[in-house]
């Protein structure tokens, strides 16, 4: 029977829009009919799997991959209709109620947009304004309070030092953090030999922890300027294999010194390339 139609099944319909998505979601969680795998799961058990698909989402807006962004988006909007259908199955609440919720906030949050308020403000002051609205809506909360302890470790670094930046508790420059990176680096080399693996991992975590704080400063995403390295050095490694491949070889045949000297070989590679673009 075609959608629109007394009766009609929103599953079978290909245009059927956020009901099919929800219907779809229901009958995976049947207790009767459903797929044993989906009936298991929980929160627990889901969360990890929301967390892969942001991941995902975000490294197909890094690749400009737009023809995979589509299903990524999917494949997320669909954690969360999950997550909603066990919490109705519990009596928590149900989808419409993460819809109400989220369109209250941001109407809320926008009084410059939806109310009297003026449009006429910076950027930076919007987003001043936004955090004092969720500050005054945790009320009387620890100031550390709410920082999600899922979030990745460095965004995470990034989003306590912030808040302790609000009431003071902050370096007035950089050079101030980077004294402390060399201070903590020393603790660092110096642990590697006295202490216990522990207090090693410990002293490399007061490390990160104070190169978020200058990524901060600087005004930089840790999390994209890391991936960013992570894709700069796979690509460099690659260049290393294909060179050793014109030869008959890889890696495993070469030695630290011939792929360092390919390593630098690449690197001189891509600054004559952005030379020649004018990057």
């Amino acid at each position: 029977m075609a959608e629109g139609d007394a009766g009609g099944n929103p599953i079978t319909d290909p245009k059927g829009g956020m009901p099919r998505l929800l219907a779809i979601m229901r009958a995976l969680r049947d207790p009767q009919a459903g797929c044993p795998w989906d009936i298991a799961q929980d929160f627990d058990s889901i969360a990890p799997y929301t967390l892969e698909e942001a991941h995902e989402v975000a490294d197909a807006i890094t690749r400009r991959a737009w023809g995979e962004l589509r299903g990524e988006l999917g494949d997320l909007l669909f954690q969360v209709v999950y997550h909603a259908q066990m919490a109705e199955e519990a009596g928590h609440f149900a989808f419409d109620d993460v819809v109400q919720a989220i369109s209250d906030k941001m109407v809320a949050r926008h009084p410059h947009v939806f109310g009297n308020e003026s449009r006429d403000k910076s950027a930076a002051q919007q987003t001043a304004d936004w955090e004092r609205m969720k500050a005054a809506e945790r009320g009387a909360a620890r100031v550390l309070d709410g920082v999600a302890l899922a979030l990745p470790a460095l965004t995470r670094a990034v989003k306590l030092q912030k808040r302790a930046a609000r009431v003071g508790f902050d370096w007035p420059s950089t050079d101030e953090v980077v004294a402390k990176i060399a201070e903590e680096a020393a603790e660092l080399v110096e642990a590697r030999d006295r202490l216990t693996e522990t207090e090693v991992a410990e002293e490399f975590g007061d490390l990160l922890f104070v190169m978020a704080n200058l990524a901060r400063h600087l005004e930089v995403d840790p999390e994209a300027a890391l991936r960013a390295a992570n894709a700069k050095f796979t690509r460099r490694f690659a260049r290393i294999e294909d060179w050793l491949a014109e030869a008959g070889r890889t890696p495993s045949d070469s030695d630290l010194a011939e792929m360092d000297a390919l390593w630098n070989r690449a690197k001189a590679e891509e600054k004559a390339a952005k030379t020649e673009n004018g990057i």
